[in-house]
């Protein structure tokens, strides 16, 4: 008969290892998320990419910014990054880019607009 005798559990680089996903010895890749992508409109919309804002993890923290320049704690736009506000946590600029997000305006257009154009109600 087979051995009844309890195991102590496996961890999930052993598990990984034993069904070959990891190679013994090696390190583990480490992911990090750096950088967030918000907007109204959906990725498959025409207009996504020009009224879109990024949350993007910096050496001073999270800052809010379109590609061309980034915004304050008021929400405030100024060209280039380097007047955007650093949160400390990138659930507060998250915050700060959805909130913004529908009032993004392009060539007098603001993302809400570029929706309903878009999208039947």
């Amino acid at each position: 008969m087979g051995d009844n005798t309890p195991r102590p559990a496996m961890t999930m680089r052993e598990i990984r290892e034993e069904l070959g996903h990891a190679q013994p010895g090696q390190p583990e890749p480490i992911v990090s998320i750096t950088r967030y992508e918000v907007s109204v409109l959906p990725r498959a919309d025409i207009n996504h990419r020009y009224f879109r804002l990024f949350v993007e993890l910096t050496r001073g923290g999270w800052i809010v910014h379109d590609g061309h320049g980034g915004y304050d704690i008021d929400g405030d736009w100024a060209p280039g990054l380097a007047v955007a506000h650093e949160f400390a946590d990138y659930e507060d600029a998250l915050a700060l880019a959805k909130k913004l997000a529908p009032n993004v305006t392009v060539n007098g257009h603001t993302a809400t607009d570029a929706y309903k154009r878009t999208h039947a109600a």
